[in-house]
């Protein structure tokens, strides 16, 4: 059989298990183990689980990503995001689209300090869907922007995916943060700039509201500073250390697990339960990512030795294209399996296919390509019909929420992450300029 034809029976037989309901893990696992019998090459799966252990078991990075995991629900049971968010709208009331707003700036501060989606919006929607609700803001517009803002935990470091991007690419961790803090946070302030553009021209979307609490301005702004401290020492541990080369990926994940355990102890949150809790959390967590890393593993490297792989990418560069459209051409294929897969899936199985494409190309920059990517997989939360943001969301929403606000809701953010992609398209300093700032020599 030709390698042609072994990519296509393994990418039809992936689509099949998948369309079928099947975990994205085992999916992955079985398709390799009957790639590898289609292909006539059952001795492959040796040197696969040989390969499991060498890249993902011995991957000192990988571990990080239990560690932020960790560090992330250490810092829910802490209550710091709770008490700023409560600060932050009744200091915004009387501003049109107050609360909306204060979704934005508490979602990137906790995108700094958790990397995990799920959580942020989880937080977000029990925090502010019923109280933005209450108080006349639209549907469409409370969940489309507890969604989006939820969704830059995977863009704006320290986040999961980055480092699970780098570990499967020649770039460091430390560039990968470092050149997508400024796409990310210009991201989430293009969320506040739509929030801010729909209160002016669409007022009873996002009223202004009087709140019930009678409170200074002066006792919210310290009480805002106050809360704020612990969350901006977290990411100067983190970040920080992380950053100025101080610490690898690995140990500036420890900072972060070991000060937002402290910070839950300072405020007399801990509790043996809580910390059982957490622990088991973690575990779940990581075990499903790991899961579905060492099933991606086994996928492409049976895709690797059988040609299949090889054979894609000669595809790929029979196109003739120019670079630029080669290039908006994978973005393509990226978005659109973001519908499918989540983001881990499309990382493990793009990467091998698409980076050697790219480090090919003279005038490319790497990590300005994965960025985009990384820009692109946002929509992967939000895109029906399997955008797990929508999921989250309608876990939480009341019954008078419909499903189509949550889907109409989404639309503009998606709009607006295709506008930052050709914003870093056109502008790739927006990327580069931090690390060459801070690693060039």
């Amino acid at each position: 059989m030709t390698p042609e034809l072994i990519a296509l029976c393994m990418f039809g037989l992936l689509l099949t298990g998948l369309f079928m309901g099947h975990p994205l893990a085992f999916v992955l696992g079985g398709t390799a183990v009957l790639g590898a019998l289609i292909a006539g090459k059952p001795m492959v799966l040796g040197i696969v689980i040989n390969r499991i252990f060498g890249e993902v078991l011995e991957n000192f990075v990988l571990i990080a990503i239990p560690l932020f995991i960790l560090m992330a629900r250490f810092l829910s049971d802490s209550g710091v995001t709770d008490r700023m968010f409560e600060a932050l709208r009744l200091l915004l009331s009387n501003v049109r689209g107050g609360l909306a707003l204060a979704v934005v700036f508490i979602s990137i501060l906790l995108a700094a300090t958790t990397g995990i989606v799920g959580a942020s919006i989880t937080v977000m929607g029990v925090m502010a869907l019923r109280p933005m609700l209450q108080y006349g803001y639209s549907p469409t517009l409370t969940t489309g922007v507890i969604a989006a803002s939820g969704c830059l935990g995977i863009i704006i470091p320290p986040s999961i995916m980055l480092i699970l991007m780098a570990s499967y690419s020649p770039l460091s961790v430390g560039e990968l943060f470092a050149g997508a803090m400024i796409p990310g946070v210009l991201l989430g302030l293009l969320y506040a700039v739509w929030v801010v553009i729909v209160a002016i021209f669409d007022p009873k979307s996002a009223p202004a509201v009087q709140p019930d609490e009678k409170i200074s301005r002066g006792a919210l702004l310290r009480m805002l500073a106050f809360e704020a401290v612990p969350p901006l020492i977290l990411i100067l541990g983190i970040l920080g250390s992380l950053l100025a080369g101080i610490a690898t990926a690995t140990e500036a994940s420890a900072i972060g697990a070991a000060l937002a355990l402290l910070i839950v102890i300072l405020r007399g949150r801990f509790t043996l339960k809580n910390f059982y809790s957490a622990m088991l959390e973690t575990g779940r967590t990581s075990a499903m990512i790991l899961f579905i890393v060492v099933g991606a593993t086994a996928f492409t490297g049976v895709f690797n030795i059988t040609g299949g792989l090889r054979a894609t990418q000669e595809i790929i560069r029979n196109f003739d294209m120019a670079p630029w459209l080669l290039i908006a051409t994978m973005l393509l294929i990226v978005f659109i399996l973001g519908a499918f897969l989540d983001w881990t899936g499309i990382v493990l199985l793009s990467f091998p296919i698409f980076l050697p494409i790219i480090q090919e190309m003279p005038d490319v920059s790497l990590l300005w390509f994965v960025v985009l990517v990384a820009l692109v997989l946002q929509t992967s939360f939000l895109t029906p019909p399997f955008g797990y943001a929508l999921f989250y969301l309608r876990a939480i929403a009341p019954k008078e929420v419909r499903t189509s606000d949550i889907i109409k809701g989404v639309l503009p953010f998606i709009g607006i992450i295709i506008a930052m992609c050709v914003a870093v398209a056109l502008l790739p300093q927006l990327v580069l300029w931090l690390p060459d700032t801070l690693y060039s020599k």
